[in-house]
């Protein structure tokens, strides 16, 4: 049904979240603290990019720690 689905299209829109930016926003005040207030633009964008790596499982430093049932 294309005509059905772009009649859906135009009259049933997905609600829009502002949940992702907000917790982009708090990240980036967890990273910019009084502590660390001096870091450069690039670090700060290094850092919330490594903080996301770590979150989404991009990024695991235990990954080659791994031990197989052969290796035991």
């Amino acid at each position: 049904y294309p005509r059905l689905f772009c009649l859906a299209l135009d009259y049933l829109p997905a609600q829009a979240s502002s949940v992702p930016s907000e917790r982009v926003f708090s990240g980036g005040g967890e990273t910019d603290c009084r502590r660390c207030n001096r870091i450069s633009p690039a670090l700060f964008e290094q850092l919330q990019m490594l903080k996301f790596m770590l979150k989404k499982a991009h990024l695991d430093f235990g990954q080659k720690w791994h031990v197989t049932d052969e290796e035991m």
